[in-house]
């Protein structure tokens, strides 16, 4: 049986129940589709939310990307040339919000951001209400060990995004340029730095409760081309 985009939101719906809030994962190297797949199980989902749940405001969008440690730290810890890696982020704090999310007591969470033109961490960019009862966030790292097996413990699931690698590479470079590197750097960052954590993320492929196959992550469509 082949698995469509269609699948993938029935799923995702079928995690809220009994009003209970839960989170999604999605994990997967660099450039793999990660958010643009988020983005658009949330457009999908919004306006057709369970019974008993308000359309649009029952599902949220919350990228791990927020928790990036900041430059000026990075340089304290001399991490900053390996900005991207598992250990540049805060994945403890990662995990304090995830279960501030499932604990559900509050009526307004506020969530970091990623800012990638600045390629900065945004304090309380994202605010999370009351009514969301179903979480989307993606990150490259969901189901590393060590420290960010305490994000796992509080996802209700974990998918993988698993786009071909020739697209991967394209697009990650393409990502790269469109904010600010040269063709020349945005190669040899692609290939160098980024392309040895994506080998620690294909590791962990095997414990995703369902992969994603590429065919659906081409179905959503790719980030706008340089220049957009």
């Amino acid at each position: 049986m082949t698995l469509t985009f269609d699948d993938l939101v029935r799923r995702a719906r079928s995690l809220v129940s009994g009003g209970q809030r839960a989170v999604l994962g999605i994990a997967g190297p660099p450039a793999a589709g990660k958010t643009t797949l988020a983005e658009q199980l949330v457009a999908a989902l919004a306006p057709a939310p369970p019974p008993g749940l308000t359309a649009g405001a029952w599902v949220a969008h919350v990228p791990m990307d927020g928790f990036h440690l900041a430059d000026a730290e990075l340089e304290r810890l001399g991490r900053r040339e390996r900005k991207g890696a598992p250990d540049t982020f805060d994945a403890l704090g990662y995990a304090a919000l995830l279960r501030r999310l499932r604990d559900d007591q509050d009526d307004v969470i506020y969530a970091p951001g990623f800012e990638r033109t600045l390629e900065q961490p945004i304090a309380g960019a994202i605010p999370i209400g009351r009514a969301a009862r179903l979480i989307v966030s993606e990150g490259n790292y969901l189901l590393l060990p060590g420290p960010w097996s305490a994000a796992r413990s509080l996802l209700a699931e974990v998918w993988y995004a698993d786009l071909d690698q020739p697209e991967r590479l394209r697009r990650l470079i393409d990502r790269h340029v469109r904010f600010g590197k040269d063709e020349t750097a945005a190669a040899a960052w692609a290939t160098g730095t980024d392309e040895h954590n994506a080998e620690l993320i294909a590791a962990t492929r095997e414990q995703a409760d369902l992969v994603v196959p590429a065919s659906v992550i081409h179905r959503v469509g790719a980030p706008p081309p340089r220049g957009a």
